[in-house]
């Protein structure tokens, strides 16, 4: 009996330990599964907000660039930068990334034999560390890379009925945190009003107030009907904080109290969402009874009252409540691509006004003036792609760069916004289009310039210098669209004065349209539209790596010698390949210099990278004196007068002795043309012409060196002095 139960025991044991050892093999095997990228790969393309991945070896052998210094922009290659951190070395090996916030002024510097740039401030960080897994943490055993191509996503379909049951129960939550800020009135009414299904609405017949007020822009009365019941509701946080103006607006306020306006907007959306676009739920509200609106301005208690009158659409469905009619809930055809303008190659950001004061009819003007542009600017995949954001208390994305690729559907899905209602905050959207809009999931192409237009009711009810400082230097040209603005009076009310001249790209006007009357708003659709294509002019799209005509002059007189002279060409390969070459961005130019002068290629000879690198490495030594003077004339007349008009002039002067002639006349002339004028001096350089030819400051513009193989030290700290020099240029 013993030695059943001890060979029974002995078996289990056995069972377990071996289903242990499994169990501890499969999880080791799991583990030792880590995905491999390639050097090139850079942190925003990898959508893991944490994951450990493998690096292969040669990385630091390539040309791919690393902003920061332990904190990097997710513009960086990950390898690349973690190879400059010390985590792995050029052999490779497994690391650990960590997605962080957005970060302000990103340190370069020269580390582990990679040189990092400084940046001013990009959307998304990372971290780098040894690549061993947090406790806790599951790694994914397979990345996910954004594109800038849809990608189809199959999931279990929801039953419409759930689907509402869904926005319901979200919706009522939120409704009921307004309703809390606005009065007990308005709560207790949401919670008892009934929500009419589909067949008692097509029994209610919805009367509508009597108008006989003309519409400025045309002859025709509106349609006259039997008067309703009206109630006040006093709204104090629906208001837009205008202290101490008291502004009537004369007809088309909204009809949407704003108590209703998130179950509205907010239904809207996740059908969409879940059904896609055109095919929502056929269940719209019915109005019984028109109302005037008094809103209560916060800081005053003087009452602004707006008549509503209701607005529906040609088959009689109410168009304020942002449901389609039946015909809607078809599946649409897929959409056609079109190419559209290609001399208007631009990613384009609308921020509409969506606020209580602009009222309902002044917001049908606005979508009709964005559709207006939409069909302008002709859409398409290889010309202008657009997206609209409309804010009031909080900025939320209509639809993306990708949504629609041609002006037709653009201008469909324009037509169908439903008002969202609130306060002015274009602060907070131009903030919230700056971190989530131009995303490559969002159709972001990359090599088109980002352009948002804010079109805003009078004045903003929040500051925006800020939040468009902060755009303007990440790239995105800012216009502003301002309908009925501040009279001279009204302007002691307005938060921010000259707010438009604080949020622009440049204050020159080119980037700000004012507009008397919304009834006037189609005359700006042609002026606006040639603005924002006009691509030479998008100065906020240009940064200090793809706006310059940059001409290095470099000695090659007898005193250099074979071997240094080919130290110096390398120095000039590894600032160039710093900046984005093309015919359109930085564009690359050589002379070499002794008593006499050669133009070793011009800015239009090579217009990529790699071409410009190859032309650098050929130049051959020429040996000779050194007339230094002579050589900057030279290349003020030869290089930098076939410079573009819209790109900044940099002449990089490299010299390794005093030179025969004066320095100081040519130099002038060299700036009075424009021209930006950096020298290098190395062992017998003379410290004074040196300053007399750079720009000034000299300290920020001159560098000296002892010896030619200390020359790599510099390469960094001069396109820092560049960049920051750009980034000081004033607004004007």
């Amino acid at each position: 009996m013993k030695t059943t139960v001890i060979a029974i025991f002995f078996g289990v044991f056995l069972t377990c330990t071996y289903a242990a050892k499994e169990a501890t093999r499969r999880m080791k095997k799991a583990k030792l599964y880590v995905p491999q990228i390639d050097c090139d790969v850079k942190a925003g393309k990898i959508i893991n907000p944490e994951f450990i991945a493998k690096c292969p070896p040669g990385c630091q052998d390539v040309k791919y660039r690393v902003y920061g210094t332990d904190i990097y922009a997710s513009f960086s290659s990950v390898c690349n930068a973690a190879i400059h951190s010390g985590i792995i070395d050029n052999t490779g090996g497994k690391i650990l990334v960590q997605k962080v916030a957005g970060h302000s002024g990103y340190r370069g510097s020269f580390s582990n034999g990679v040189r990092s740039l400084s940046l001013p401030r990009w959307r998304e960080s990372f971290l780098v560390s040894e690549g061993k897994p947090r406790k806790g943490v599951t790694y994914p055993s397979t990345l996910e890379y954004s594109s800038s191509k849809s990608t189809a996503v199959k999931s279990e379909p929801k039953k419409p009925e759930q689907d509402l049951k869904i926005m319901k129960s979200a919706d009522s939550t939120n409704t009921s945190e307004k309703a809390a800020e606005q009065g007990d009135t308005v709560h207790k009414e949401y919670q008892t009003s009934p929500m009419p299904t589909p067949a008692t609405q097509m029994a209610t017949t919805t009367p509508t107030p009597t108008t006989t007020t003309m519409d400025p822009s045309t002859t025709t009365p509106k349609p006259t009907t039997t008067p309703a019941t009206t109630r006040t509701t006093t709204v104090a946080a629906a208001a837009k904080t205008r202290p101490g103006l008291h502004r009537v607006r004369d007809i088309g306020s909204s009809s949407v109290h704003p108590a209703y306006s998130s179950v509205v907007a907010a239904a809207s959306r996740q059908v969409q969402a879940a059904q896609g676009r055109g095919q929502n739920t056929a269940f719209r509200g019915t109005s019984t009874s028109a109302s005037n609106r008094n809103i209560l301005r916060p800081s005053t208690g003087i009452q602004r009252q707006e008549p509503v009158a209701a607005f529906r659409r040609a088959d009689g469905s109410p168009s304020h409540l942002g449901f389609s009619s039946k015909e809607e809930l078809n599946p649409k055809p897929p959409e056609s691509i079109s190419q559209g303008n290609p001399n208007c190659k631009i990613d384009l950001s609308f921020l509409m006004d969506g606020s209580w004061s602009i009222g309902k009819r002044r917001f049908q003007l606005q979508k009709r003036f964005l559709g207006n542009v939409a069909q302008a600017l002709g859409i398409g995949s290889a010309g202008p792609l657009m997206g609209i954001v409309q804010y009031g208390d909080d900025p939320s994305t209509e639809f993306n760069l990708k949504t629609h690729t041609n002006s037709k559907d653009l201008r469909n899905a324009i037509e169908k916004i439903p008002q969202r209602g609130g306060l002015s905050n274009a602060g907070k959207a131009l903030s919230f289009v700056n971190k989530n809009f131009f995303l490559d999931a969002n159709g972001n192409r990359g090599g088109a310039p980002n352009v948002v237009v804010v079109v805003v009711d009078g004045w903003p009810t929040d500051q925006v210098e800020e939040a468009s400082r902060l755009a303007r230097e990440s790239g995105i040209n800012i216009f502003f669209v301002t309908v009925e603005a501040a009279t001279e009076i009204e302007k002691q009310n307005v938060i921010e004065p000259n707010f438009v001249d604080k949020a622009v790209c440049r204050t020159n006007g080119f980037y700000s349209i004012n507009v008397p009357s919304w009834f006037s708003l189609y005359k700006v659709v042609q002026p606006l539209v040639k603005r924002v294509c006009d691509t030479d002019r998008l100065a906020c799209s240009k940064t200090c790596l793809n706006s310059a005509d940059i001409g290095f002059v470099i000695d090659g007189s007898s005193s250099v010698g074979t071997g240094n002279f080919r130290t110096v060409l390398q120095f000039v390969a590894n600032i160039s390949k710093e900046f984005e070459i093309s015919d359109t961005d930085t564009r690359i130019g050589a002379v070499q210099y002794t008593y006499e002068q050669r133009l070793e290629f011009s800015f239009d000879k090579y217009s990529t990278k790699q071409d410009v690198l190859s032309a650098i490495k050929r130049i051959s030594y020429w040996s000779g004196g050194t007339s230094t003077g002579a050589a900057i004339s030279y290349a003020t007349e030869q290089l930098f007068s076939k410079s573009k008009p819209n790109k900044r002039k940099i002449m990089i002067l490299i010299t390794d002795g005093r030179s025969y002639d004066d320095v100081s006349v040519p130099a002038m002339a060299a700036h009075q043309n424009g021209v930006i004028a950096y020298s290098i001096g190395v062992a017998w350089a003379a410290q004074d012409e040196l300053e007399a030819i750079a720009t000034d400051p000299d300290k920020e513009h001159s560098f000296f060196v002892d010896e030619f193989d200390n020359l790599y030290r510099f390469v960094n700290q001069l396109i820092q002095n560049i960049c920051t020099e750009f980034n000081s240029q004033p607004r004007n």
